[in-house]
C-alpha cells in the first residue's frame, strides 16, 4: 500500500498544474523518506497517472494519457541490450540521491569498497553498517581531516568493525566513489552528507561499464595499500 504522504505530495504539485523547484524538492524528500523499493516506486508512478486522469475530462485526452502510461511501463521494463554500458545520472537536491546510495548497499551481495571524502549522513552510515552486519565485505577510505569533523561517521563505522583507512598527508583524499560487487560504480561530486542531499547542487553517476569499474577498482586497491 502506498504511503498516503506520497499521494498528498503529488496532489499538492498538481493543484496549480505546474511543479515548482520547491515542490520538486519537497516531493523528492517525501519519496526518499517513504519509498523503499522499486515496487513502491512503480506504485507511486501509477498513482501519479491516476491523479492526472482525475483532472481530465476529454475522452480523447484520457486515451492519450492511457497510452503514455502504458508506453512508459514498456520503456521502464525494456532490458538493456548491453548491460556493461548501463548508466544512470543523479542530481541533488532534486533526485533521490540518498535513497539510491542506500539501495546499492541493500542490493550488494559480496563486497562494497567506499572511497569518499566525508560521510556524515547517518542514513547512509546505517546502510553501510547493515551491509557489514549481514556479511558484506565493506572497506572504507576517507580523509583524515574530515574524519575528525563534528558529525563525521567514520569512527562509528570503524567501531562497528568495518575496515577503515584515512590518508595521513597534509593534503586531502578528495575522491567520492564506491564500487559494489565489482560490477557497479558510483562516482561524482556528491559527498555523503545531509547538506549534499538537501541543499547542494551535486551529482553522481552509477554505471556498470566494465572498463570504468576496473579502473576504479585498481585505484582503490592501490590507495588501500598506500594507507596501511
Amino acid at each position: 500500500m502506498l504511503n498516503p504522504n506520497i499521494k498528498d505530495a503529488l496532489q499538492i504539485t498538481l493543484d496549480d498544474h505546474r511543479m515548482s523547484r520547491g515542490e520538486k524538492r519537497a516531493l523528492a524528500k517525501v519519496i526518499e523518506q517513504h519509498v523503499k523499493s522499486d515496487h513502491e516506486l512503480s506504485h507511486a508512478r501509477s498513482v501519479l497517472f491516476e491523479l492526472a486522469r482525475n483532472e481530465l475530462s476529454d475522452p480523447q485526452t484520457l486515451k492519450i494519457l492511457d497510452w503514455v502510461e502504458e508506453a512508459s511501463k514498456v520503456l521502464a521494463e525494456r532490458p538493456d541490450s548491453d548491460q556493461s554500458n548501463k548508466a544512470e545520472a543523479f542530481f541533488s537536491p532534486n533526485d533521490n540521491c540518498t535513497s539510491k546510495i542506500i539501495r546499492l548497499f541493500q542490493e550488494t551481495r559480496r563486497k562494497a569498497d567506499v572511497c569518499v571524502f566525508t560521510i556524515t549522513d547517518d542514513r547512509i552510515k546505517d546502510a553501510i553498517i547493515d551491509a557489514h552486519q549481514r556479511g558484506i565485505l565493506v572497506r572504507v577510505i576517507s580523509d583524515n581531516d574530515k574524519s575528525n569533523d563534528l558529525g563525521s561517521d567514520i569512527y562509528q563505522l570503524e567501531r562497528a568493525g568495518i575496515p577503515v583507512r584515512c590518508d595521513r598527508t597534509d593534503y586531502h583524499m578528495h575522491h567520492k566513489y564506491a564500487i559494489f560487487d565489482g560490477k557497479s560504480l558510483l562516482t561524482g561530486s556528491y559527498n555523503w552528507t545531509r547538506s549534499a542531499a538537501r541543499n547542494n547542487e551535486e551529482n553522481f553517476i552509477v554505471t556498470s561499464d566494465n572498463s570504468l569499474v576496473q579502473r576504479f577498482e585498481n585505484s582503490f586497491a592501490e590507495l588501500w595499500e598506500q594507507l596501511k
